[in-house]
């Protein structure tokens, strides 16, 4: 189950003869296996789930049923500053960016959402996934105007205090990143949105706020990489053992959760989706989005503009 942060064309499987599985050739095992046109027809009419349709997955994606990819917007963005900063927290220098909406000056009071970024991603990642453009269509649309901050959070630390070393993501969001963004005039982050490991982060960033009893007005996830069991957290490499996994894991401590809207969006193809579908239901989410859908750029892009809408709308509720 390790995740991804780019977008990826898995290859067709083969068959037990050794022999690609073509479309055409999917198409013929999936209508011998339900009886013929019957599954085809099922298919054609977006009637079969990737639970009991043959072949999982690679037949939905044979077929286009795991939804269209999304699109960067036709948009000019706002501001975008990019920086370095030394962490103590990390033991390093870091890149922190930052997206601001058309028309905002470059010092701004501007409520602020803090992105963390997937596993083998990094701030600057978030550039090239289209933030900047989608927040700026999300402003022009009438979602109220905020700033999106992206730090670097390492390549597979998701998020947490890594040992043996210094190396605490959690600590340079909590302890250095509020003092950053005064120096530049931009308030302590009131949301935070996470993509994939960067869900896991986000998670463990809100559970924090809230045990310091500063909650988030906001919480977007998408894809979060999140694990109900230490079997599959164990193949990440995040994690040093399963008392770290423990100590971390996000989903163990949902009960300490509060926030002022929590939204969730997570491909019904992705692997993380039944963890996703866990923390909307168990988390109470305002919003909880499950549709076709694989863990790639083109499902975030896809999904951005309600994740931009819920964060922007919740947080000019709650100023």
């Amino acid at each position: 189950m390790t995740a991804h942060t780019s977008s990826t064309t898995e290859q067709p499987s083969a068959d037990p003869d050794g022999r690609p599985l073509s479309r055409r050739r999917l198409l013929r095992i999936g209508a011998g296996v339900a009886g013929g046109g019957a599954l085809l027809g099922a298919a054609a009419g977006g009637g079969v789930l990737a639970g009991w349709l043959p072949g999982g997955v690679t037949l939905k994606k044979a077929l286009g049923m795991t939804g269209t990819d999304g699109t960067v917007p036709d948009v000019v963005p706002g501001p975008v500053r990019v920086e370095k900063v030394r962490s103590a927290a990390r033991g390093r220098e870091v890149t922190m960016v930052t997206m601001l909406p058309p028309g905002a000056a470059a010092s701004t009071n501007l409520p602020v959402c803090v992105l963390l970024h997937g596993r083998g991603n990094d701030a600057q990642g978030m550039v090239a996934l289209g933030v900047p453009q989608f927040l700026a269509a999300a402003v022009g649309s009438g979602v109220p105007p905020f700033a999106v901050v992206a730090v670097d959070g390492g390549d597979a630390t998701y998020w947490h205090r890594q040992t043996p070393g210094d190396d605490d993501p959690q600590a340079m969001l909590r302890e250095e990143l509020p003092g950053w963004l005064h120096t530049r005039q931009l308030p302590t982050p009131r949301a935070v949105t996470g993509i994939s490991m960067g869900g896991s982060g986000a998670l463990q960033y809100a559970v924090g706020r809230t045990l310091a009893g500063r909650n988030l007005d906001a919480v977007a996830l998408l894809s979060p990489a999140v694990f109900r069991a230490w079997a599959d957290a164990r193949t990440t490499g995040g994690y040093a053992d399963e008392a770290d996994w423990q100590a971390h894991e996000p989903t163990l401590r949902l009960d300490q959760l509060q926030t002022g809207a929590l939204g969730v969006w997570c491909g019904q193809e992705d692997p993380f989706c039944p963890a996703a579908r866990q923390v909307a239901r168990q988390a109470r989410a305002r919003v909880g989005r499950f549709p076709d859908g694989e863990h790639t750029d083109g499902f975030w892009r896809r999904v951005m503009p309600d994740a931009m809408s819920l964060l922007g709308h919740a947080l000019a509720t709650a100023a």
